[in-house]
């Protein structure tokens, strides 16, 4: 669909005096969206279709202190130290260790990446392959016995020698974003029985308890950089998929009252993210997770778009700040990542949330020219919203 600078700034103009982000041109967005990604998702979702669930229960480590269906993972950035073998493990920051035990966050990472494509490719073709699969692949994470996830992260981001698992770990299911707003749609949308549905918002019904509850999920809830977003952005969809309105309001709060003011500096940059050894990967990752949830929570009495922290800024100001160092990332002034620095940007979401929101067509087309099919696994671990599709569905339009 061709839509002139003045159709789409008017289009802009007309969601933002409506007070809900996109929901003037929602339709629109969505048409954009299927015909740049639909040979994208159908080829990914099609590779999909040959492969067999991989849960938890198909690996486990000796250094978990969990059972066979608990989630376990370590510390990106702890290190056995060389000068007192056998003891805690130190921190070095930005530098990953190829020696952590990495099985389940990439079962659950592929769970992230498959189960949303083949829900944008039913979305897009109404196949019943698609969303077949889609239910075989939660069957084996959320209802099997056999094969099912325990509902916590109390073992995640552990770090040997110093703690069994931490709040910091929650993090990891950022990976099931994209899969919670798919469920939320395929519920609105039919794709799914009730009877069918029922069990996986059990599940996520009590793992969002958990998060809100535990003492690992208050830990994160509180945390002052992308952590504390990243929890809001997850809790945001899980609270909406398992009608969890009390935490909805608490999310909004949260971001208004905490991440912005927190997070976001005077010239819309980052400073937490920027006092990295990661500054350019760590700000558009958090600029990715600021943009999602306010697509996910804007609503017509409350559009988190225009927000403003006391500082006079918000997710306007961070786009502001980082669209001209994805536009041309030789103009980034700070230093570079220590990892893979040459494999970002990528094709950001916050790119086109944003660009359709506030009213930006720039910020779409540099999205639509970024890569929107990284290899590298950093890159594919730091893009928490790998099928925006699903995210400008007119059908979840609040």
């Amino acid at each position: 669909m061709n839509v002139t600078r003045r159709q789409f700034v008017g289009g802009a103009a007309g969601a933002i005096a409506l007070g809900m982000a996109g929901v003037a041109f929602a339709e629109d967005a969505y048409s954009m969206v299927a015909k740049v990604d639909r040979e994208r998702i159908l080829r990914a979702a099609n590779q999909y279709l040959t492969e067999a669930p991989v849960t938890v229960t198909a690996s486990h480590s000796d250094r978990s202190a969990g059972g066979l269906h608990d989630y376990f993972s370590q510390g990106d950035y702890w290190w056995a130290d060389p000068k007192n073998p056998g003891g805690p493990w130190i921190r070095r920051d930005g530098y990953t260790n190829p020696d952590n035990f990495n099985a389940h966050r990439e079962a659950l990472i592929g769970l992230g990446v498959k189960a949303p494509a083949l829900i944008a490719a039913w979305r897009l073709t109404k196949d019943k392959r698609y969303s077949a699969h889609f239910l075989k692949h939660l069957r084996a994470w959320f209802v099997d016995p056999a094969t099912k996830m325990n509902p916590n992260l109390e073992y995640a981001q552990a770090i040997m020698g110093v703690s069994t698992g931490r709040g910091t770990g929650i993090i990891d299911t950022l990976q099931w974003t994209d899969l919670a707003r798919g469920l939320r749609l395929m519920e609105a949308t039919g794709g799914l029985s009730a009877a069918e549905i029922a069990p996986i918002k059990e599940w996520f019904a009590t793992y969002v308890d958990w998060m809100a509850t535990s003492k690992n999920g208050v830990e994160e809830e509180l945390a002052k950089n992308n952590h504390g977003a990243c929890w809001v952005l997850q809790v945001a969809e899980f609270a909406q998929f398992t009608k969890r309105e009390d935490l909805v309001a608490l999310c909004r709060d949260r971001y208004k009252k905490n991440l912005i003011p927190d997070q976001v500096a005077k010239d819309g940059s980052l400073p937490l993210e920027l006092a990295r050894t990661k500054p350019y990967s760590y700000s558009l990752f958090d600029g990715d997770v600021l943009t999602g949830i306010c697509q996910s929570l804007s609503t017509a009495k409350d559009n988190l778009w225009t927000f403003k922290g006391p500082k006079g800024a918000g997710v306007a100001e961070v786009m502001a700040f980082q669209y001209p160092f994805m536009a041309d990332k030789s103009k980034w002034p700070y230093p570079r990542d220590v990892e893979f620095f040459d494999d970002f940007p990528s094709r950001r979401p916050s790119l086109l949330f944003a660009g359709e929101a506030l009213g930006h067509p720039e910020y779409v087309a540099v999205w639509k020219k970024l890569d929107a099919n990284p290899t590298v696994a950093e890159v594919i671990r730091n893009l928490p919203i790998r099928q925006p599709l699903l995210w400008v569905d007119p059908a979840l339009k609040r």
